[in-house]
């Protein structure tokens, strides 16, 4: 994932409105624009809006059956963005726990002067 999409993961998640966007459809995969906008005390454009930043992200995926829209959420983005954050962070964290773990049940030395 190159740095402009995953801005774009960002910036799409930074919006309170369209996380609960993506909560509604992971609940109900396949619903469609007019069940979303259900949620929502705005106009269907806004809504609408929100949808396209949403799947400019890949965060959703939206088929056309007709005049209506199906929506499905797609988590490897985020997915991709927890593993390079994670990933390179928790060998280090581990190696390092391990060694302080080791030295907290090594026995110790008493000094008897």
């Amino acid at each position: 994932m190159n740095p402009e999409s995953m801005d774009n993961v960002f910036q799409a998640l930074a919006s309170s409105v369209r996380r609960q966007i993506l909560d509604i459809v992971q609940s109900r995969p396949g619903c469609n624009v007019s069940y979303v906008c259900r949620y929502f005390d705005v106009s269907r454009i806004a809504v609408m809006k929100h949808l396209n930043v949403l799947e400019n992200a890949g965060l959703l995926i939206t088929e056309k059956q007709g005049r209506t829209r199906c929506l499905y959420f797609n988590a490897a983005p985020i997915q991709t963005i927890y593993e390079r954050w994670t990933t390179e962070y928790s060998s280090l964290w581990a190696g390092r726990l391990t060694e302080f773990k080791r030295q907290l049940e090594e026995p110790r030395k008493v000094n008897r002067d």
